[in-house]
């Protein structure tokens, strides 16, 4: 399969690649997704040779402003380049510890370092030789798993996973952002190395997890996170929603796969990274706050103010910003009750305004929550509450005027 090089940047580094004798490769996320017809920004180099020097000759022949960054203790650089993120990094072999992820790195062929890739659709490598196409390199059949849309490691997945236990939050992120499937032996291998996800920094694990938030189906990467057991040990509030209490015959709604369809329905509307937090959290408190009574069931009194008040120290563990982004996100899990209300017809038109006051710019973004928490398989019942919905942004709209 040939692979289009016809970017000035791709001319750019093979004219710099034949002048200092070091071969070069485009490889990883990029490739796969020009293959798969995703926009892609960033672009992986990988030097047979000294990187370093190397990005910055490329960066003197395009622009000499161009500022480079680069690492000396990991033989990386970057710079960027119109709309283009550029990375360059020198092959590589790599080994680990059991008890870190950071590996023992040494020089390396492109072979050495297609083999350390995580996925085989990442490891699809192409030489920039100066022609406008060039044949993929792919050692391990990742051209065949695109096509087949499925996630599978090059090596065994248990050292994989167990080498950098990261790699098992990028599966299933990979997973949920492309539909693809993972293959069931990967699968079981997250399954058995869940516990070393422990070893990988908050810092780290936030950023997979907000990737998979900001999926278009983001509940299907939670799903997984969960099925595996990597959930529990980085999030085990999410997880103490699941399950249900019966009593006297009575139960009440999984709590977890509710939050789920939340979070869904949220993303359909919005790309708002923190509105998705805050479907997440609207119910964080229901475990704490679940009781029953022989009239009325189980309830779930005052979740929304227990709610709001884990905010700051969720967000403070899972190393999330502790700014406005934590204040809107506990705003809404305070409120996300109240619009349902207005749809008394007793409600006054002082207590509209209560709300308008206290929601303040963000009214339209618990509008969604609050519509997004409607997730009764009862039709009927969603019809009535969404018409309920319809009143209630009328009389907010009026009562703003």
């Amino acid at each position: 399969m040939k692979f289009d090089l016809t970017h000035d940047i791709f001319k750019t580094i093979a004219e710099v690649s034949n002048e200092m004798g070091i071969p070069v490769f485009v490889v990883g996320g990029f490739v796969r997704d020009r293959i798969l017809g995703r926009s892609c920004k960033d672009i992986d180099f990988v030097c047979v040779g000294d990187s370093i020097s190397f990005a910055k000759e490329c960066a003197r022949v395009i622009d000499p402003k161009i500022n480079v960054s680069y690492f000396k203790n990991f033989g990386t650089a970057m710079f960027r380049y119109e709309d283009l993120e550029i990375e360059f990094v020198g092959a590589r072999k790599e080994s680990y510890s059991t008890n870190s992820r950071k590996p023992d790195v040494e020089q390396g062929t492109i072979e050495d370092d297609q083999l350390r890739r995580d996925f085989t659709i990442n490891a699809l490598a192409v030489e920039i030789t100066g022609d406008t196409e060039s044949e993929i390199i792919d050692p391990f059949n990742g051209l065949q798993d695109l096509e087949q849309q499925i996630i599978k490691t090059p090596t065994d997945p248990d050292i994989t996973f167990s080498d950098d236990p990261l790699r098992m939050m990028r599966a299933i992120r990979f997973s949920s952002q492309l539909k693809f499937d993972i293959d069931p032996d990967v699968m079981k291998a997250i399954e058995r190395n869940s516990s070393r996800i422990q070893i990988v920094s908050m810092e780290r694990i936030i950023d997979e997890l907000n990737k998979i938030i900001l999926s278009p189906k983001p509940s299907v990467g939670f799903d997984m996170l969960f099925k595996s057991g990597v959930l529990k040990l980085i999030f085990p509030e999410m997880v103490q929603l699941y399950g249900v209490d019966v009593k006297n015959g009575i139960g009440h709604k999984d709590n977890f796969y509710h939050t789920l369809k939340v979070l869904d329905n949220v993303a359909e509307k919005s790309d708002d990274l923190w509105l998705r937090w805050a479907a997440i959290l609207h119910d964080i408190a229901k475990p704490a706050t679940k009781r029953f009574d022989d009239e009325s069931g189980w309830t779930f009194h005052g979740h929304e103010f227990l709610g709001s008040k884990m905010v700051p120290s969720i967000f403070r563990r899972l190393k999330l910003p502790l700014n406005d982004k934590m204040k809107f996100v506990k705003k809404l899990v305070l409120l996300h009750l109240r619009p349902i209300s207005l749809t008394s017809e007793n409600i006054t038109d002082s207590a509209v305004r209560r709300l308008l006051f206290e929601a303040g710019d963000d009214i339209d973004a618990l509008m969604q929550l609050c519509e997004a928490d409607i997730t009764s398989k009862n039709k009927q019942k969603v019809q009535r509450y969404l018409k309920n919905f319809e009143l209630v942004r009328e009389r907010l709209k009026t009562v703003e005027e």
